[in-house]
């Protein structure tokens, strides 16, 4: 994509349905179920809302990432954003991941590789977390399309650990892309 460094910022975890994640040193991935010791880790869905709708639906919302440089702007716009406070298992720097196609794969140091999946939606909990911030998470581009800043989600495909500071190699797949949705 660029010769523009692109690397873990953080790695968070919480293995309650809360929030915010907290930060820790390292992570580990498991193969097509996720973060270790994370609620949202497994192979069938364990965000609540989607285990009410269907519980045996594939999880493909494994591993939540998202750029450091959403919390720049935010920053800029008077919200004091940490990394894991927006519920992200992985923070990078140097990766628009929002615009990248569906089914890209992140190879995160040595041996993990995450496919993404789909955008994550904003939800109500981040105005819980933060009053007002769920309007500076949803924009509109020059065409009038809704862009969402929350981040991606993926799936692992390699596990391994992640830690702060792992490379991140970029993988996209064959033509023709498809745009990233919502999952």
């Amino acid at each position: 994509m660029s010769d523009k460094k692109t690397n873990v910022i953080a790695v968070c975890i919480n293995s309650s349905h809360t929030f915010s994640k907290t930060k820790q040193k390292e992570i580990k991935l498991i193969k097509m179920i996720g973060v270790e010791g994370d609620a949202h880790a497994g192979k069938y869905v364990k965000h609540l809302s989607r285990v009410k709708r269907d519980p045996k639906a594939i999880n493909l919302r494994q591993v939540h990432l998202i750029q450091n440089e959403l919390f720049d702007e935010l920053l800029t716009e008077g919200f004091i954003v940490k990394p894991g406070n927006l519920g992200e298992n992985i923070t990078t720097s140097g990766i628009d991941l929002i615009n990248l196609p569906k089914a890209t794969i992140l190879k995160i140091g040595e041996d993990v590789q995450l496919e993404i999946t789909g955008l994550r939606d904003p939800c109500r909990q981040i105005d819980d977390y933060n009053n007002g911030l769920l309007k500076k998470m949803i924009s509109k581009d020059e065409d009038g399309n809704i862009i969402r800043k929350t981040g991606i989600m993926t799936i692992v495909k390699n596990g391994g650990i992640v830690r702060k500071g792992d490379n991140i190699e970029i993988i996209i797949p064959k033509e023709p892309h498809q745009k990233l949705e919502v999952v």
